[in-house]
């Protein structure tokens, strides 16, 4: 069993699907904050722990559990399967948001579920840990990275060298790895809603003006 926080606005178009990473859980405040605004703009939201708190306990102590891609991908594309038996989000369009190392398990899923994924953003991520699975990807991906985080800058630009599809790489102005400087995570945000809407609005269909 996982927990999981799903937040579903009236009218929703599109359900985005947050998959942490680096020993980060749902109460991640950086990924709290994008879903918040993702809510705003007329999207759901789901933001779930990869991990039971066994496994969190263990990974707390050794950190394998956090890089080892294929389990995460296995538990991601568990919870993918899972959606698509839910009435309620079932018939939704599916985005994912990952962030680290949960960015590489979002590529491999959007690689094996391509009529299930519709469009990833990856915040701070390392793609590059997916490298076998990124030409396979169908899904519109856009990698996100701060300015300023010289290391992850070169990984993104070798992994956005493998991925055919439609892509974008930002970089966010003078931003760090964790986006803490002002205004940083809220153009996160921006970039994230936008894509978004470009790519789940085109599977859905025309959107309905969000509800307060």
């Amino acid at each position: 069993m996982l927990d999981g926080d799903l937040a579903l606005p009236a009218n929703s178009t599109g359900l985005v699907v947050f998959v942490h990473g680096s020993g980060s859980s749902r109460h991640s405040p950086r990924n709290q904050s994008v879903a918040r605004g993702l809510n705003h703009r007329g999207l759901g939201t789901l933001l779930f722990d990869l991990l039971t708190p066994d496994e969190g306990r263990i990974d707390a102590v050794t950190g394998e559990l956090r890089f080892d891609i294929g389990f995460l991908a296995q538990r991601l594309a568990a919870v993918i399967d899972w959606i698509a038996t839910q009435g309620n989000v079932d018939g939704l369009p599916l985005g994912m948001f990952g962030a680290s190392t949960g960015a590489a398990a979002a590529l491999v899923v959007a690689a094996t579920r391509p009529s299930r994924v519709a469009a990833v953003v990856s915040r701070g991520g390392r793609p590059d840990l997916a490298l076998p699975a990124l030409s396979r990807v169908r899904a519109p991906t856009l990698l996100i990275v701060g300015g300023a985080d010289t290391e992850v800058i070169a990984l993104n630009e070798r992994a956005y060298r493998r991925i055919s599809a439609t892509k974008e790489l930002v970089l966010v102005d003078r931003a760090t790895h964790l986006f803490e400087e002002p205004g940083a995570l809220d153009e996160v945000t921006r970039l994230a809603g936008d894509w978004f809407d470009r790519y789940l609005w085109a599977t859905s269909g025309p959107k309905a003006a969000p509800t307060a």
